[in-house]
């Protein structure tokens, strides 16, 4: 069961993939929020632009090491393929 931290999370990430909208394709539009070990969030992101970077990369490079230990909410399951761009975590 989802806290209500991932909770209100998984909406701000839902909110950060409409920021995609209609520049992703084919890709669809994801978001990502990274929360702390505490529940804060310490990272946001969203894939911007085909080719670019993915949610994942974006949230997890804006939290740093704040992230360590702590949960990315994303509103995809994260990416492990390497097409275009590399797997969540790498630019």
């Amino acid at each position: 069961m989802a806290t209500a931290h991932e909770e209100e999370a998984m909406r701000r990430a839902i909110a950060l993939s409409a920021l995609g909208l209609g520049s992703t394709s084919p890709n669809p539009p994801v978001g990502c929020v990274v929360l702390d070990v505490e529940g804060n969030v310490v990272g946001e992101g969203y894939h911007r632009r085909t080719g670019e970077a993915h949610a994942e990369f974006n949230a997890l490079a804006a939290a740093g090491q704040r992230a360590r230990d702590g949960t990315a909410v994303v509103t995809l399951e994260p990416c492990n393929h390497q097409g275009t761009t590399r797997p969540a975590g790498r630019p």
